[in-house]
């Protein structure tokens, strides 16, 4: 059975979700070379997408124009764009470069790893990133467009470049950063006049809403934002033999990589340095506490102006007395071999994103061993005697010390393999609803089959003469999205992962029944709570099913499914179609009072005790229904219900044989009462009003007797169906049955609309009752009817004009 593993993330949060539409796209990528690794998979030479209003050119444009400097309105200048959970007692003032410093300029000498010195936020996890990012040099150009200067046609504004889910978006900010005593507070660099590390981390937290938010994270999520590439994660204790083999083939290959050492915070770091300014919050923050205790009239509840209690990171570091720092992120900036004493010895060089404390063991900057290797070696592995935050360490010590190993992948190609590859990839979005496709994992299998389901078609073996086995090489990418934006409304990363199973033959969501006795042929190894989880499979030729879910079933969020193949194939979602059986023709009465002269001279004939037979066809042409819903006078009259019906209808019609919606209630109401088996305070009075706006064709707010009856023929048949699922006989069905109930009625929808059935007519418990149903069905009824009275030629488009 599946098992969570908690990665133990910066905050503790509830759900929160927000729509989505559902794309599926299909790119081919390049490989076979070094250059294959920059034509793109997801590529990274697209243009960008969904750019707010005005896009950077156009707005560097109008302030040159209007000799303005560039003020963000989306990202403030003000504690808004710095926190939202918290108050720091201090005052940061926002100032532009040329006011913090003479001769600010963009970058100097080049953008290198160097330049990136970590503030008063615990986002170590970012700027390590940052530092991988520098070591490519095409992927940086891609993140930091080089085009901007504070010299030549500056205005105060700045953008950057980042891949959001599939998408490429322009992130345009002006140039104010926060400062105190003319000191950046945040990310800095070495140099006091250097300012784009500043700058890109502004534009990342306007990305996700705050500085606060980039407050913890793992590396490989910022990784992925700087180049749309794989991520995969090492236990270094349980690494593979070759572990080094395939660090050396990430660096070559141009692959980002970060490692840290355990603390129990699992995947999430955010430590930050001792400074001059986190100790002065920290003194202010104690003052305040201390003052606190001693005004007791000092009184914070009920007000939003609180004093923080916690300092800005998640925490101070936790340094070991040989200069590693627990629960921080190091970015790894090469691997190589040397050779000392006459023997290899394998070397990691990593870096410290604080630009200082360092590895103080063997091949540290100081360390002795660098006396026997030569001047010329040195050079080769860029050897210096500086506390910029960057060492060497042997390889052996990094396995000792280290417990985490995170590489993001610019292709999917496998690291431990000599020769790229070209891949596919089929990226499909989707959404996690609480009561509809919420369904949890494995664990919970009443529940579990409702997740959104994925198709998966592997076409062709792959190409290795090696192998003798008919296989299929495919990686499996689930990430979670907008969690991290979301975090100052309560978000937080879920636990996810996914399932495959065979299927043959079916385009339809799989039931239950189909989990209860088939195992899945591959899965996630865990779920964990981390934003996107990753696998490598081999597997047969075959037609698959992916199910990507939370841990725990009612969970809401938005999510992004990635899957890479060797070899063509084809990945789209589950029972995408929306059709139904074909439906009886609108009621269209054109002539109501003939209809209803018919109707009322039939039942005064059956008063006076004469069997008087209605002609079939001539009821079809007064109601419009055609010979298939033409009903048998005689037949309807043997019935019992059918007599009851009438009396009934006539007693509260009136003479005009037509009811209004408070007249409709009492009607359905007092038939409904007399099915015992039924649990229900019938009808509400909102239900019926939009019965009759649904069903009245002519637009009076009124139905006659014909219109009615097919009504009620209709309900009965769905209240079969709802009995049938109203298992504990409660009145009530789950919303999760909903998606079969819809489907015995003769309807196949998608899924973005039994996500809106839920949230339409599903109670806090995700419950629905008898009302609730029945209108739905009302609703899905009509609105096939009217489509089909639209679609002349069955096409399946309509064209309709503002009145229609």
């Amino acid at each position: 059975m599946p098992s969570a593993i908690n990665a133990a993330v910066a905050q503790q949060t509830g759900a929160g979700s927000a729509p989505s539409a559902t794309l599926s796209t299909t790119t081919e990528g390049a490989g076979g070379g070094t250059g294959g690794i920059y034509s793109a998979i997801i590529s990274r030479n697209q243009p960008i997408i969904k750019v707010k209003e005005k896009t950077y050119e156009e707005l560097h444009k109008k302030c040159l124009e209007k000799n303005i400097l560039y003020e963000d309105p989306d990202f403030p200048p003000n504690e808004s764009s710095l926190f939202y959970s918290q108050k720091i007692p201090i005052k940061f003032e926002w100032k532009r470069p040329r006011e913090i410093c003479e001769n600010p300029r963009f970058i100097i000498g080049g953008a290198n790893r160097t330049d990136i010195c970590q503030g008063e936020l615990g986002d170590c996890w970012f700027l390590a990133a940052i530092a991988c990012l520098t070591l490519n040099k095409k992927l940086l150009c891609r993140v930091i467009p080089h085009d901007q200067s504070f010299i030549q046609n500056y205005a105060g504004i700045f953008h950057f470049q980042f891949w959001r889910y599939g998408d490429w978006v322009d992130v345009v900010i002006d140039d104010c950063l926060p400062t105190y005593n003319n000191q950046l507070v945040f990310t800095k660099s070495s140099q006091r006049n250097e300012f784009w590390s500043a700058l890109l981390e502004k534009a990342y937290a306007k990305l996700h809403g705050s500085y606060e938010a980039l407050k913890g994270g793992n590396t490989t999520e910022a990784m992925e934002d700087f180049t749309g590439g794989v991520t995969e994660f090492y236990e270094i204790k349980d690494a593979p033999k070759d572990i080094y083999k395939i660090m050396k083939h990430a660096i070559d290959r141009g692959s980002l990589m970060a490692s840290s050492i355990d603390d129990n915070l699992g995947f999430s770091y955010g430590s930050a340095p001792r400074s001059d300014i986190g100790e002065l919050i920290a003194r202010m923050v104690k003052n305040l506490e201390n003052a606190q205790m001693t005004h007791s009239t000092v009184d914070y509840q009920g007000t939003d102006e609180r004093p923080a209690w916690t300092i800005m990171p998640m925490q101070y570091e936790t340094r070991m007395s040989c200069g590693l720092v627990k629960g921080h992120a190091y970015s790894v900036t090469a691997v190589e071999e040397t050779t000392y004493k006459g023997e290899k010895i394998r070397l990691v060089r990593l870096r410290n994103p604080w630009g200082q404390v360092e590895w103080n063991g063997p091949w540290s900057d100081k360390s002795e061993e660098w006396n026997f290797i030569n001047e010329e070696e040195k050079i080769r592995l860029q050897h210096k005697i500086v506390e910029d935050g960057e060492f060497w360490i042997s390889f052996e010590d990094f396995m000792r010390h280290f417990t985490k190993l995170e590489i993001c992948n610019l292709t999917p190609d496998t690291l431990e393999a000599d020769k790229l590859q070209t891949w596919t990839v089929s990226v499909n979005e989707g959404r996690w609803v609480r009561g509809c496709s919420a369904g949890g994992c494995r664990n919970y299998p009443d529940t579990f089959w409702t997740n959104p389901q994925y198709r998966l078609k592997l076409l062709e073996e792959d190409d290795d003469p090696e192998d003798e086995e008919v296989i299929c090489s495919f990686l499996v990418a689930l990430m979670q999205k907008n969690r991290r934006k979301e975090r100052k409304l309560g978000a937080n990363l879920y636990t996810i992962g996914f399932a495959i199973y065979e299927m043959h033959g079916t385009k339809h969501h799989l039931q239950k029944d189909f989990f209860l006795y088939n195992a899945s042929k591959a899965r996630s190894k865990t779920y964990i709570n981390m934003r996107e989880i990753s696998e490598r499979f081999r597997l047969p030729p075959s037609e698959y099913v992916v199910i990507p879910s939370t841990y725990e079933p009612h969970q809401e969020g938005e999510f992004i499914l990635r899957v890479f193949s060797e070899k063509r194939s084809l990945s789209e979602e589950v029972e995408s179609m929306i059709e139904a059986e074909r439906p009886s023709p609108i009621i269209f009465v054109s002539d109501r009072a003939n209809s209803n002269k018919e109707l009322t001279a039939d039942e005064d004939a059956g008063k006076d005790g004469e069997k008087t037979r209605v002609d079939e066809k001539k009821v079809s042409a007064a109601s419009g229904k055609g010979e298939s819903r033409a009903w048998s006078a005689k037949a309807r009259e043997g019935s019992e219900e059918e007599k009851q019906f009438r009396n009934i209808f006539r007693q509260i019609a009136g003479d005009d044989m037509e009811i209004n919606a408070e007249e409709l209630r009492n009607v359905l109401n007092n038939v409904v009462k007399k099915h015992k088996d039924l649990k229900t305070e019938g009808f509400e009075l909102e239900s019926c009003r939009s019965m009759i706006a649904l069903m009245d064709t002519d637009g009076s707010g009124k139905i006659n007797f014909d219109e009615f009856r097919h009504l009620w023929d209709k309900i009965k048949s769905w209240q079969k169906i709802f009995k049938h699922y109203d298992t504990d006989h409660s009145g009530t069905i789950n919303s999760y049955e909903m998606r079969n109930a819809v489907k015995d009625a003769g309807f196949r929808l998608n899924n973005q609309l039994y996500d809106i059935i839920t949230m339409r007519y599903a109670d806090k418990n995700m419950n629905i009752d008898f009302d609730s149903f029945i209108c739905c069905f009302v609703r899905l009824d009509a609105m096939f009817r009217a489509f089909h009275a639209f679609d002349k030629d069955g096409d399946g488009i309509i064209k309709l004009n503002v009145l229609e």
